[in-house]
């Protein structure tokens, strides 16, 4: 675990919370929209303010009665934030009247005995500033009056949460743990997975698609190594993509997955192997990450269902044959442990290099046996190649007399696959004008 700092932000929806996180972080990360209840899971980012490292907590709204069983795991989740919290930023819409769930979250924070700071948010002006006095009735001490939107008083508040710190012992930097990125269609178990291998009801789990707007970052040890996972909204193509909070949480996953060493894949067996499936899998690879397809939802098939998809796997994931495929139950935990033992071996494939010399000489032999095709009139040849780089490995093709095919980069592809353990890793093949 962390050592920094913790600060949660807490609050009744549309109060302005995530709004107010950008501004501190200095980048639209948080899902923000005029709806309430958009931040459905608690989320963590790294920030630093006057020279101090600290944690931040963005949460979903607190309703002290929650309406259905979303809005329900959302008030648990933002209650679950304040257990690991140092200081607690309470958000309250100054331009309106207090309302029953700010008393009900101010009553929580009272018993929490945590350091509280109340945040009199939207005060957009000088007029709209003074209404912060009428929050000294909270009985949580002098409120700071901020426009996250504009930036006002951001600074000053900022101040006074560095003063409630800790102190906190300095630590080397220490590279961190691989990072995992949970992707896949909306609704094909992605949450589920996330807390089974976090132990806990990390995320909230609902049969509704979409419930995941935010990528979710969370610490797990599985089989004694520790790791982050990230949770992230199921990509969805374009035209499915009905709300603008849809469309940046769908932005996000796919930064989540650029900067992830492995992305778990995970496909819905009840449905099979989809085209949108394919569409993601192809983002993985363009992205680089390791790949790791989880057949989730195994234990739901009978025989004559598991048999059909057993037939599909090779037709609709043959591009992938790479790949480790794991079939199993995010619900019931079942076959979820062979992940342990599929993680080091696309971690260590990722970082395999080939030394220049070998590499060349089997590239001759394979050009020799089978020579690139004839194109524009013209048959190229290469005239050297060289392992460029890593994670994920990369070739460089140096070629003259011609243009190298992508189909002639997927045939050096799998010969370098035959003679050299790459499983779970994307190559990526670069094909090099030599006079360029």
């Amino acid at each position: 675990m962390s050592s920094l700092p913790v600060v949660a932000v807490v609050g009744r929806p549309n109060v302005g919370k995530s709004t107010l996180v950008n501004r501190i972080i200095g980048s639209r990360s948080a899902v923000v929209e005029e709806m309430p209840g958009v931040t459905r899971d608690r989320r963590q980012f790294e920030a630093d303010w006057a020279g101090r490292d600290f944690l931040l907590i963005d949460t979903g709204g607190w309703e002290a009665k929650p309406g259905d069983p979303i809005e329900k795991a959302i008030r648990e989740q933002a209650e679950a934030a304040l257990t690991g919290a140092d200081v607690v930023l309470f958000v309250v819409d100054v331009t309106t009247e207090l309302t029953d769930d700010d008393m009900g979250v101010a009553e929580i924070l009272k018993r929490s005995g945590l350091p509280v700071i109340v945040v009199a948010n939207k005060a957009d002006s000088d007029a709209t500033e003074l209404e912060a006095a009428r929050l000294w009735s909270l009985g949580m001490g002098e409120p700071h009056p901020v426009s996250a939107f504009h930036g006002r008083g951001i600074g000053d508040l900022l101040d006074r949460m560095v003063a409630e710190f800790p102190d906190v012992p300095e630590r080397e930097e220490e590279p961190g743990p691989p990072k995992l990125a949970i992707v896949g269609r909306p609704n094909v178990g992605k949450s589920t997975l996330l807390n089974r291998l976090a132990g806990e009801e990390r995320v909230i789990v609902s049969d509704v698609p979409g419930t995941t707007r935010d990528p979710i970052d969370v610490e797990v040890e599985i089989d004694g190594e520790p790791y982050v996972i990230v949770d992230t909204a199921g990509i969805r193509r374009r035209p499915q993509i009905s709300e603008d909070a849809d469309l940046y949480a769908v932005l996000r996953a796919r930064d989540a997955l650029a900067s992830a060493d492995v992305a778990l894949m995970v496909v819905d067996a009840t449905e099979g192997v989809t085209h949108q499936d394919q569409r993601i899998l192809n983002e993985i690879i363009e992205a680089g990450a390791g790949l790791i397809i989880l057949i989730n939802k195994w234990d739901a098939l009978d025989e004559e269902q598991r048999e059909i998809t057993e037939r599909s796997i090779p037709d609709r994931l043959g591009f992938v044959e790479w790949a480790p495929l794991i079939r199993m139950s995010a619900l019931t935990g079942s076959r979820v442990g062979r992940l342990a033992d599929a993680l080091p071996v696309v971690l260590e494939s990722r970082a395999r290099r080939i030394p220049t010399g070998e590499l060349n000489r089997k590239i001759r032999e394979w050009v020799s046996a089978h020579p690139p095709p004839v194109r524009r009139g013209r048959r190229p040849k290469i005239q050297y190649a060289v392992q460029a780089g890593i994670n994920p490995p990369t070739f460089v093709l140096f070629v003259s007399g011609g243009e190298i095919g992508d189909d002639y980069r997927r045939f050096l592809e799998n010969r370098i696959r035959r003679e050299y353990d790459f499983t779970g890793t994307p190559i990526h093949m670069i094909a090099r004008d030599r006079k360029k």
